[in-house]
């Protein structure tokens, strides 16, 4: 890991510990309000908070724009959880369900030799780091029949998509901006 985060300036590994840390400290603020929703209907939460919980993954891909981010913030927030006894039940488990939609997002980007981060690009990712936690968590924790998991996917799938488009917006409000550019250029963050 040592050598790959050569490849990162400072600034980039302040971004991707922020957004480790940002996607961790949501999830106690999200989770409830999204359980009074999904509760009622007999969907996991998880499902449909997961769209905001990855949308930090997402975020911090788009900005930094390097191969290996989602999973670098995916392995750090696995740590963090893990190692802070934080927000979670899942033990040694949290180390698979919280890596593996990094994984997905970087093995999506590197398939289709993603250069350039677009909206779509952003929609996806986020679709698939949400659909591959919610079925991952499913199968080692809830193990739903055939119906109800297509229903799970299904809010996950537009959870985390709205989860996408949310962070490409942010993005793409930034770089309007030039909020990075300038916070690089002002800080000497260059290297």
């Amino acid at each position: 890991m040592k050598g790959l985060l050569k490849s990162f300036s400072i600034f980039e590994i302040v971004v991707i510990a922020l957004m480790a840390t940002i996607g961790i400290a949501i999830k106690p603020l999200i989770s409830p309000l999204i359980h009074i929703i999904t509760g009622p209907l007999y969907i996991p939460g998880g499902a449909v908070a997961g769209g905001f919980y990855m949308m930090w993954l997402i975020l911090g891909a788009g900005l930094i724009g390097k191969k290996g981010v989602a999973t670098i913030i995916s392995i750090v927030q696995a740590i963090m959880v893990i190692s802070l006894g934080i927000y979670g039940t899942h033990g040694i488990m949290s180390l698979f369900t919280y890596m593996v939609p990094g994984l997905v997002v970087d093995l999506y980007l590197l398939l289709f030799r993603v250069k350039k981060f677009n909206i779509v690009t952003y929609f996806i990712a986020g679709i698939l780091a949400n659909i591959s936690g919610t079925f991952l968590v499913n199968l080692v924790f809830f193990r739903l029949p055939l119906v109800p998991l297509v229903l799970t996917l299904s809010a996950a799938c537009l959870s985390g998509g709205i989860g996408g488009l949310i962070a490409y917006k942010i993005v793409n409000r930034l770089n309007k901006n030039q909020v990075l550019k300038e916070l690089i250029n002002r800080r000497g963050y260059n290297e």
